[in-house]
């Protein structure tokens, strides 16, 4: 048996360490062309290891992270400061040279009658030609309206009073006409005729006083008879006074309940048009808070509300004409004022 074969143990360990001798002085060869390589040390322990640069940073940086990032505007003395241009000014348009600023009280108002400081405690910029037209909150008032009503030009929920926004875009009238017929020992038979051929008759029975007619729609129940007189009339036609039967009839309908018709019996159709009356209706719109040209109908002498569909009926329509309408409404005190809309326009309210 060969020595080989006896120390089979001895001769793979001896392998063994030969081998890890040969790569520890590879290793140790190399370290110093790694060096010159990567021009690094591997010295120091984590923060203080001086071949990172600025390593010494990394705790103050990791700190700022949990610092307050929250802006605030800047100021001086009370004055909103601008991150780019400072304290803003404004040129003046008589003399374009001249800067304005909006604080100092000895200078006149940009846009008179708004004084300088109100565009500054709104956080609003003076700086258009039109800027008192501007609406920043979207409600349909511009910054001239909300300062004459000292509302809040940046909150929707804050405006002047709606009446100010009403318009009155047309009138919807019906005409109609009542005809009493021959006197029938103090009763009446009546016909009713409109403008949209409408018609109701009360038939062969004759109404008699204080008595609710008509017994069908459209008129169901709209009048009542109050009775009649015989009086003294000028006939032009014969050109002498002759006895004229007059029935006085009393409107029942919500808006008019109390108004009297005096009407000669029977009413001839050449005098038809004489004793013509009129339901009124205005139809109005209001421009703002997105109501803007969405109409709405409102009859004469009846309140509604403003905006449309809301709870609290401040408002009243007065008269309806056809080229204006009165309505009445409350002032900011509380008080029952009354304006006139001409057709197609806005009021014109006087700021309190």
């Amino acid at each position: 048996m060969s020595w080989f074969s006896k120390n089979y143990e001895k001769a793979a360990l001896g392998g063994a360490v030969a081998i890890a001798l040969g790569t520890v002085y590879l290793g140790w060869s190399k370290f110093d062309s790694a060096q010159a390589d990567f021009g690094a040390g591997l010295k120091g322990k984590g923060n203080s290891n001086t071949a990172v640069t600025a390593a010494d940073l990394i705790p103050k940086a990791l700190a700022s992270g949990k610092r307050d990032q929250s802006w605030t505007q800047a100021d001086l003395a009370g004055r909103p400061v601008d991150l780019f241009t400072g304290i803003p000014l404004f040129v003046s348009s008589k003399s374009l040279e001249t800067p304005v600023d909006l604080l100092n009280k000895s200078e006149a108002p940009v846009h008179p009658p708004i004084p300088n400081s109100w565009w500054i405690e709104n956080r609003l910029d003076p700086g258009f030609a039109d800027s008192p037209s501007l609406d920043p909150d979207q409600d349909g008032f511009s910054n001239l309206d909300e300062f004459n009503a000292n509302t809040d030009p940046n909150n929707a929920k804050k405006f002047p009073s709606l009446i100010a926004k009403l318009m009155y875009v047309k009138d919807e009238s019906l005409i109609w006409v009542l005809r009493p017929g021959y006197n029938a020992d103090g009763a009446f038979p009546f016909t009713y005729e409109d403008s949209s051929h409408q018609t109701n008759k009360t038939g062969a029975e004759a109404v008699a006083p204080n008595a609710l007619f008509f017994p069908k729609a459209p008129m169901l129940n709209r009048f009542k008879l109050l009775g009649s007189e015989v009086r003294k009339e000028h006939n032009p036609k014969i050109n002498i006074d002759v006895d004229v039967t007059i029935v006085r009839v009393e409107d029942q309908r919500s808006n008019k309940k109390g108004i009297i018709y005096e009407i000669p019996a029977p009413l001839a159709e050449q005098r038809k048009n004489e004793h013509l009356q009129y339901d009124r209706t205005a139809v109005l719109s209001l421009e703002a808070l997105g109501f803007n040209g969405k109409e709405f109908k409102v009859e004469e002498n009846t309140t509604f509300a403003l905006p449309p569909g809301s709870d609290k009926k401040d408002y009243k329509v007065l008269k309806v004409a056809d080229n204006a309408v009165e309505v009445e409404y409350l002032d900011a005190s509380g008080a029952k004022k009354t304006v006139s809309i001409a057709k197609g326009t806005l009021p014109t309210i006087t700021p309190q």
